[in-house]
């Protein structure tokens, strides 16, 4: 097992290797669901603990508490799955064997190629595996710090026993969910962390147990048709023809799957050593835009708004939700248990994805699709934006003096909820009607092992 000391140990090393420059590069804004955080928030380069207490927006007429914190959080950066690690290595392999600097493009793709020919690494390797990197667990403790600057009657010291901590049983997971109450302990000025939290899998991998998807969609040809499409066409192939000459390769031996694992490359470099890549040079806006636009056309119709089963196996998580917000809201009897104060459950892209379509958000008007790239440019569909490392939907309950108030954060940034867009806390029992359609059906069961297909566009939601 590679060890997370280990991991931290090789990250301090690999940050002197040779790369170009520490600086950021312009197409890191459309690196997908391999985006920083710091992408979305770029003030936190800054300062990493840094908040801005405004966010917070219970009416100003109203006396308003709050009294309760769900937070549905993405794991932080990590390293690269093992099929990416082998595209990247057969990559590496066919540029430093097959490309010539003489045929290269002009200007300074020939130095470029030398560069990565000569002066870059293949360091990573096969047990790496998706593991939290040392800039993960950071990602995680620096979010709790900041929640609880944000929240620090919900998330005190006080109210350790009593924060519900709740994650998907993957290390990188693990490892998160730790770091978060590193972060937390941290403020508390505790010497020695204690970890306290439970692996549930059910709530977190909700999709790996939902056989309507996994048949329907997962399994299915024809489930992602758009993608292998928009992957085959015109855009994608003008991508491929100008990273072929960059290298000095023919275009015919670059395979889509090459092409993109060269743009994650230069996404993984700036995530997990904080560095230019030489790699980056490949690209321009204009090729990040498309291979953005492909990854996103996969999360759309493998995880979101595609398929109507691909939301609703989010169906135990929400019910799970607001469950736990009708405890925290109910008025309590002195016999009572005390409810959480917080809920905090660590999770994958895939499970924040299907919860927020399941809510009706980031739903445009016009589906992406292979043929309508040029006029979805304005759309809302953006992973780098939605899902980057760390991604976290917050539901913050309030005690108002009309009642129970709830709003939505989505990164750190309100957001409203559909059909209650004219305000950002509406009252608890607004949005439980706007949702009443889920909370009284949305039967995972029903839903999961009665669908064979899920195969048509959502119209559902």
């Amino acid at each position: 097992m590679f060890s997370v000391r280990n991991s931290l140990g090789l990250v301090l090393v690999l940050t002197r290797l040779s790369c170009t420059s520490v600086s950021v590069p312009d197409i890191a804004v459309y690196f997908g669901t391999k985006s920083r955080y710091e992408e979305v928030h770029p003030n936190l380069l800054r300062d990493p603990t840094s908040i801005n207490s405004s966010i917070l927006r219970p009416p100003p007429s109203e006396r308003c508490t709050p009294v309760h914190l769900t937070a549905v959080i993405r794991h932080g950066t990590r390293y690269p799955t093992t099929k990416n690690i082998r595209r990247i290595r057969n990559l590496s392999q066919l540029v430093r064997t097959e490309s010539s600097r003489t045929s290269a493009g002009s200007g300074g793709s020939a130095g470029r190629l030398h560069e990565i020919q000569n002066s870059w690494d293949m360091w990573y390797t096969d047990e790496m595996d998706g593991q939290l990197v040392m800039k993960g667990r950071e990602d995680l403790r620096r979010l709790a710090k900041r929640l609880l600057a944000l929240f620090p009657s919900l998330l005190s010291e006080e109210n350790q026993r009593r924060i519900s901590l709740r994650s998907s049983s993957k290390h990188r997971c693990i490892s998160s969910v730790e770091a978060f109450q590193e972060g937390l302990q941290e403020v508390w000025n505790h010497r020695e962390v204690q970890y306290r939290h439970e692996v549930d899998d059910e709530l977190m991998r909700f999709f790996e147990r939902c056989r309507g998807f996994v048949e329907g969609v997962e399994n299915n040809r024809t489930a992602l048709l758009e993608v292998e499409k928009f992957k085959h066409g015109e855009e994608m192939e003008r991508v491929r023809r100008r990273m072929a000459e960059k290298l000095g390769l023919p275009h015919q031996r670059l395979t889509p799957e090459l092409v993109e694992a060269a743009f994650f490359l230069c996404s993984y470099e700036l995530a997990i050593k904080s560095v230019h890549s030489p790699w980056c040079f490949l690209f321009d806006e204009s090729d990040a835009k498309v291979l953005e636009y492909k990854s996103d056309l996969k999360q759309y119709w493998k995880r979101s708004h595609g398929h109507v089963i691909s939301s609703l196996s989010s169906c135990p998580l929400f019910h799970h939700i607001f469950r736990t917000l009708d405890k925290a809201g109910r008025p309590r009897r002195s016999t009572d248990a005390v409810p959480e104060p917080a809920s905090i459950l660590v999770g994958h892209a895939e499970t924040i994805l299907p919860l927020l379509s399941l809510l009706g958000l980031y739903k445009d008007q016009t589906p992406p699709t292979a043929s309508n790239y040029r006029s979805q440019h304005g759309r809302s569909f953006r992973t780098s934006r939605i899902v980057p490392y760390a991604a976290n939907v917050l539901f913050v309950l309030y005690d108002c003096q009309r009642g129970p108030r709830l709003q939505l954060l989505i990164n750190e940034t309100p957001v409203r909820f559909p059909g209650l867009e004219k305000e950002d806390a509406p009252l608890y029992r607004d949005v439980r009607l706007t949702y009443r359609h889920l909370l009284d059906g949305c039967d995972f069961e029903r839903e999961c092992e009665g669908r064979s297909g899920g195969r048509g566009p959502n119209i559902e939601l």
